[in-house]
């Protein structure tokens, strides 16, 4: 395996002397290369205030990078309803392999037909840890059904772990709550949960759950509700949605 490791680390030094990148992107670019892989993301999660212990509660998130347009759409919509291969991977600080995705629908029944629809066949999540402190998740999708070989999948760990290393040092100081560093609109929804929750008087995860239920609802993604929160064209009531 250290062999292996060597290679790989080899491979994005080349990577990253031929385009500069962060390290990240690099190992999510390396992952479609190496495993088969349609596309890649990674993602930085944390728990929303209140939440208590790895696995309960929402967790908030950041995009990092996606490879394509599917790897962002599968990260969106994991955030949307609320359940997926990701989450599960960050909850159990284990990796999730899943070589046909239709067969799940019991296992995630929003997040399946939608990631289906999506383009993915395949979904596999891995938690991106360093010792003890769960950063967030590098997740890697197929267009067509299929588990990792043995390789493939021993060459994900390692991409995992050297994408963890380029999270924590990406974050440079930050906490994984505070997601403020990362260029992404998912840190839109953290502003429009805050509005929801004055709006509603009510708490951070009653107004996420609100934010997301509407998306669900409406066919609309959650950073589009969040952005409209945000310009105040659509507003939050006891009663009702309304714009």
């Amino acid at each position: 395996m250290e062999a292996r490791r060597q290679r790989l680390q080899a491979l994005l030094a080349a990577d990253g002397a031929a385009r500069p990148a962060s390290a990240v992107s690099l190992a999510c670019g390396r992952c479609v290369l190496e495993l088969s892989v349609s596309g890649a993301g990674a993602t930085v999660l944390s728990h929303l205030p209140g939440a208590v212990g790895n696995g309960d509660g929402h967790p908030s998130r950041g995009l990092v990078h996606a490879t394509n347009a599917v790897s962002t759409g599968l990260e969106d919509l994991q955030l949307t309803v609320g359940e997926g291969p990701c989450l599960d991977a960050f909850a159990s600080g284990a990796p999730v392999l899943v070589g046909n995705l239709a067969a799940e629908s019991a296992r995630w029944p929003a997040f399946t037909p939608a990631a289906c629809d999506l383009g993915a066949a395949a979904v596999f999540s891995f938690p991106l840890q360093v010792g003890v402190v769960r950063l967030g998740s590098l997740d890697l999708y197929r267009d067509t059904p299929g588990p990792l070989s043995r390789v493939e999948l021993t060459d994900a760990l390692i991409l995992s772990d050297l994408a963890a290393q380029g999270v924590a040092s990406d974050l440079d100081g930050n906490t994984t709550d505070d997601v403020s560093w990362l260029v992404d609109p998912h840190a839109q929804v953290h502003q429009a949960s805050g509005m929801v929750q004055a709006q509603l008087g009510s708490t951070t995860e009653v107004a996420l759950m609100r934010l997301r239920g509407y998306a669900f609802s409406h066919n609309v993604a959650l950073a589009e509700v969040a952005r409209q929160v945000v310009n105040r064209s659509l507003r939050f009531t006891d009663d009702k949605d309304g714009r």
